[in-house]
């Protein structure tokens, strides 16, 4: 009977339509659309608010991007029987294409591309009051697309490549290979750098900048194993006049944002809760993260550090400290510290100097100033998506493979030479320095300690895999010719038909 009614009523719909052809050609006036948005100055900037948005959402910056960066790496393991199932299948390499976490990200990567397609091919007709304006709107779109893409050809190898705003599902690509999709972004980020200014200042904080253009380039021809290219980005960022925090930590809390190490955030607030909106689109008060709900030490402490980066920290590195919360530690606001027991955290312990016990991260956790009470979702201490360090790091990379060996030698100790680190310069009796290779394991380590949990160790993996240069392979259940990208979401290859089966990563 269900079905009967239905029918009837599909049949009775048509009919009526077919009576009145003019009803098809009804718009609601009050309804904004692209033909009769992107007009002005304000129109553009709404717009790229939206780009921004989505890289805040709770599908990339907010939730889903941060885990399955960390999820492929070997930074964490699991917290225990708490972590989800399609987290633990990332975990233990064990997903499929229907996992719903890489099936998220790889989703709203698109939503986010898709944005920026329409501000960007949009954005010509716009009447403008402030051209340079209007340019440096479009370049952050660009670059925010071309971060998008960046992640994609890391995680997925080639995909779609979208250059324009679809409005049609003819519109629909095909996968395109790794290298067309490395060069259009070298060929973006290398045309819209200087439209960017090398800072913000006041509520334009957060923005892309000049620095954070030239270090995604960086990272993207380092990707390709060209150093040579990579350097010179890396030298145009240092020329901009970043330097590294004499605190570390600072790196890590709300009142120490937009410091002069940073290059590039994606800005939080605590004012709110978190939305767990996948679009971001809660603008006000509700633009927190979870991040450190799901991996604090009173938490669900889903995710907590591995055995292995544990073991890494050289005795007396002070970044260790830093970096995770041990049995003992004090917490919460200092004026009435805690004393964190292994009560306070649930789930699984962790093999340290040979001993299990309770670690967890403390890396973004709120816990350095404040009692979260087992739930706390008011989290605004801003994202650092790429700092000083790295690109110091990076360098010292660079100046190994096509530079100056000396020089490698001095970035790294800059890095170590920060006031409240303070460790000893290399070489050291674990770290000597004599040989490109010798170095290049100095640079490894310093990467792991110093980046430990910033979603940087993922992509290092990947690439040093790539261009062979791993000593011995760091994931244990790596396979060849499958774990190397993760596979094409199912919902993709339902939808567009354009990505068959066929054409699916191998392995799955």
């Amino acid at each position: 009977m269900k079905s009967r009614i239905i029918l009837c009523t599909m049949a009775f719909t048509l009919v009526f339509l077919s009576c009145d052809n003019d009803l098809l050609n009804k718009t609601n006036p009050n309804n904004l659309t692209t033909d009769s948005y992107y007009k002005t100055d304000e129109d553009l900037a709404k717009a790229l608010n939206g780009v921004y948005a989505l890289l805040q959402s709770n599908g990339l910056g907010g939730r889903e991007w941060f885990f399955l960066q960390d999820l492929r790496s070997d930074d964490v393991q699991t917290g225990g029987g708490q972590l989800e199932t399609p987290r633990n299948q990332i975990l233990i390499g064990s997903h499929a294409p229907s996992n719903p976490v890489l099936s998220s990200v790889f989703q709203n990567l698109y939503r986010l591309i898709h944005r920026a397609n329409a501000l960007i091919t949009n954005a010509p007709t716009a009447t403008t009051k402030d051209q340079s304006l209007k340019d440096r709107y479009v370049a952050e779109a660009r670059v925010l697309r071309a971060w998008a893409y960046h992640q994609l050809l890391e995680f997925w190898g080639g995909v779609p490549l979208y250059t324009t705003y679809a409005i049609a599902l003819d519109e629909t690509k095909p996968r395109a290979s790794g290298q067309e999709v490395s060069d259009f972004l070298i060929s973006e980020l290398s045309a819209v750098t200087a439209s960017l200014p090398e800072s913000y200042s006041g509520n334009d904080l957060g923005r892309v900048t000049k620095g954070a253009a030239h270090t995604l380039l960086a990272k993207i021809y380092l990707a390709k194993g060209d150093y040579t290219n990579a350097k010179q980005q890396l030298e145009a960022v240092k020329t901009i006049g970043y330097n590294l925090t004499d605190n570390y930590f600072d790196n890590f809390t709300e009142e120490n944002e937009y410091n002069e190490e940073s290059i590039w955030e994606i800005s939080y607030t605590s004012s709110g809760n978190y939305n767990w909106d996948g679009d971001g689109n809660d603008y006000g008060p509700n633009e927190s993260w979870i991040r450190s709900q799901e991996y604090s030490a009173i938490g669900w402490r889903n995710l907590i550090p591995s055995d292995g980066l544990l073991a890494e920290f050289e005795n007396n590195d002070p970044r260790l400290n830093d970096n995770f919360y041990f049995t003992g530690d004090s917490y919460g606001d200092p004026a009435q510290l805690k004393t964190l027991t292994d009560g306070d955290q649930r789930g699984n312990n962790v093999i340290y100097q040979g001993v299990p016990q309770k670690v967890s991260w403390k890396k973004y956790s709120v816990m350095y100033k404040l009692d979260p009470g087992g739930y706390y979702d008011k989290i605004g201490i801003n994202y650092r998506m790429y700092r000083y360090s790295d690109v110091l790091l990076m360098l010292a990379e660079c100046e190994n493979e096509v530079g100056s060996p000396a020089l490698a030698i001095d970035y790294l100790n800059e890095v170590r030479n920060r006031p409240s680190v303070n460790m000893p310069d290399y070489p050291t009796a674990e770290y000597p320095v004599n040989s490109k290779s010798e170095i290049f394991r100095a640079i490894v380590h310093e990467r792991r300690v110093e980046l430990a949990g910033e979603e940087v160790r993922n992509f290092d993996i990947l690439r040093w895999r790539k261009n062979r240069q791993l000593a011995s392979e760091p994931i244990s259940y790596f396979q060849a010719n499958k774990y190397e990208y993760l596979p094409i979401p199912q919902d993709e290859i339902n939808n567009n038909p354009l990505v068959p089966p066929s054409s699916q990563n191998p392995g799955y």
